[in-house]
Parts: C-alpha cells; structure tokens; sequence
C-alpha cells in the first residue's frame, strides 16, 4: 500500500528541520548562555541597588538608577565626548577608507605592500598599539611633537592636554581600525563591473563624477555595512581610552564605556553601571535603526 505523498513531504521536511536545528543547537546554547542570559542579568540587577559580594543585601529601586543616570551631570558629558569621539571617527574613517580602497584597486607599485601596510594595525592588539602610540603621542620627546619641532610649529601637550587628548585618541582609533574599512571596500569595489566604470570615462565622466554617480550607488550596501559597524565599535570603544588616558586630563576623554568601567569596577556601584549598559544598548540598537532607515532608499543592491 503507497504511502499519501503529503505525508511523506511533511515527515521529510520534519526530518529537514530538526537535522537543521540539530546543527544550530551548539551555537545557540552558546549564545543562549554566553549572551543572553547575562544581558537578562545586567537588565535586572540595573534595577536593584546591587551588592555584588552579598546578593542578599541588594534593594529594588526600579527606575531610580536610571533616574540618578539622567540627572547626572558627568553622564551627559560622557555622551557629549562619545559623541564627539563618533564625529571625528566614522565619518572620516568611512571616507578615507574608500579613497584608500580606491586608490589600491589601481596598478601602483608597491599595492600588496601598502595593503598589508594598512591592514596590519586592525590585527594588532589594541594594548600593544596604545603603549607605542603613548610614546609617539609624548610631549617631551615623542615622535609627533619632534616631526612639529622640525616644521617649526608649536608642540602640543597631545594626550596630557585637555583640549588635545580626545583628538589624539581619534588619531590612533583611524589609524588602527581603518584597514577593517579598506577592506570591505576593496571587497566591494572588486565587485562592480569595469565595463561600467569604462562606459563612464568613454562619456567623458572624471573621476570624480565616476565616483559619484557609478561607484557610489553600487557601493551603497557595502558603505551601509561599514557605517553601522563603524558606529557600533565608537560607541563601544574602550580599550585605548584605559590604556592611553584613563579618563583623560578634566575627564577629557570619559566616553560612556569607560563611565560605565568606573561605575563598576572602581565605585563599584554596580546598579548604575548596568542601567548605563543599558542605555549604551538603546543607544547603539536607535542609532543602528536609524542608519538602516535613513539609507534604506538611497542603498542599491544588484
């Protein structure tokens, strides 16, 4: 007796789906664990007054961490320096990035070696770059100041100064994260048609109008990408800020992730470092929404 075909279709694609799910499943308990459940752990413990050498002595306060963040002075100025640390890093980085990536698609001497030359600082540990740069950064005998000292120009304090230190640590994050950018765009730009950039000079189109109006558009989804991982990674920066300024002359340089470091590993007022973790999320997950929205006409996929 045959069997009805939409019953051995429907045990087929039973079988398809739990082979599928048995393949996702390590994956997922490592997300479920490793991820999840401590980012449903920081949400709630952004609601207690938390004790975290003695749980039982934690107070729920709901809201009132998130109250105490948003009346808080030093963490509007935290977001006024996060967000001139994004200004002066991911337009720019994106930019240079693609001028970059541009620049190696054609035939110069040297192009694998500039491109290993760019890419290098993105594998390097962040910690070992910073240290060099704190001495290439140093006011008395570092390398920038002596390079200023010899075009007779005025050498600066660099990271020890107030009004500089900000602008030296966006220095180092494009020179160590711009090769992840370039890239992408070289990925990106291998991609497009050389028949259509041609067509476009044969029109008498510069290179600037080629830009513009051919390889633009088509690296549209390609900019989108870098963009939104470029924002994500200013606003979780972290690591050059500890190593190279610890806060920074008059908290010059305290972004909202090393605000959120001291909240919790040096006042350990580990309550409000978890709302502040918090709001970095909405922050991050709004800002994402928004350069997915804003692009999503003007992004043109093949």
């Amino acid at each position: 007796m045959s069997q009805n075909p939409s019953a051995q279709f429907v045990r087929r694609r039973m079988r398809e789906y739990f082979t599928a799910y048995l393949y996702l499943t390590p994956s997922g308990l490592v997300f479920l664990v490793f991820t999840l459940l401590p980012a449903l752990f920081v949400l709630y413990i952004s609601l207690f007054n938390w004790n975290f050498l003695n749980e039982s002595l934690s107070r729920w306060v709901g809201l009132g961490n998130y109250r105490d963040l948003v009346t808080s002075g030093q963490f509007w100025h935290s977001l006024l320096i996060t967000a001139y640390f994004l200004i002066g890093t991911v337009p720019v980085g994106v930019i240079l990035a693609l001028v970059i990536a541009m620049f190696l698609m054609d035939q110069v001497p040297g192009r694998a070696l500039v491109r290993l030359a760019v890419f290098a600082p993105y594998v390097t540990p962040v910690v070992a770059t910073s240290i060099i740069w704190l001495w290439i950064f140093n006011p008395e005998y570092g390398l920038l100041n002596a390079l200023l000292h010899l075009l007779h120009l005025p050498e600066l304090g660099w990271l020890q100064s107030p009004h500089w230190a900000l602008i030296g640590i966006i220095i180092f994050t494009l020179w160590h994260s711009l090769g992840f950018s370039v890239i992408i765009f070289l990925a990106g730009l291998s991609g497009i048609s050389t028949e259509l950039r041609e067509a476009s000079r044969i029109d008498g189109a510069t290179r600037l109008q080629e830009l513009r109006h051919v390889v633009w558009p088509l690296l549209s989804p390609i900019t989108l990408f870098v963009l939104v991982i470029s924002t994500i990674g200013a606003l979780q920066a972290f690591t050059q800020f500890y190593t190279m300024t610890a806060g920074g002359p008059l908290a010059s340089t305290t972004t909202t992730s090393y605000l959120l470091y001291t909240l919790a590993f040096i006042f350990y007022n580990t309550g409000h470092a978890a709302a502040l973790a918090v709001i970095l999320f909405l922050i991050i997950g709004g800002l994402t929404l928004v350069q997915m929205g804003v692009s999503r006409r003007r992004t043109f996929y093949q």
